[in-house]
């Protein structure tokens, strides 16, 4: 991993990228990494980051970090309305 990582850098690098933009880009991408792992739940995602949830949304903020295809591509549990309730038979007095 050092290696690619070395490799990252000398490209940015030899492509004029000025360290401000790579630090963020490389912050970007970790979050959103982490988010999408997480399916979006910021607190989590914070949890896993070692931040707190406020610090990540402030972070998610400041890079203008899309959520809503993080949150679309999440399959969420249907409402409680559309739960299927087990129906049960009527029991005979004997």
């Amino acid at each position: 991993m050092t290696n690619q990582l070395e490799n990252l850098v000398l490209r940015m690098y030899k492509d004029g990228i000025r360290y401000s933009e790579a630090v963020c880009e490389f912050q970007k991408s970790f979050i959103l990494r982490v988010l999408q792992e997480q399916k979006g739940n910021q607190l989590r995602a914070a949890r896993d980051l070692g931040m707190h949830r406020n610090t990540l949304r402030r972070i998610i903020h400041s890079l203008q970090i899309d959520l809503q295809p993080i949150r679309a591509s999440a399959r969420r549990r249907p409402p409680q309305s559309e739960h299927s309730v087990p129906v049960k038979k009527n029991e005979r007095a004997t």
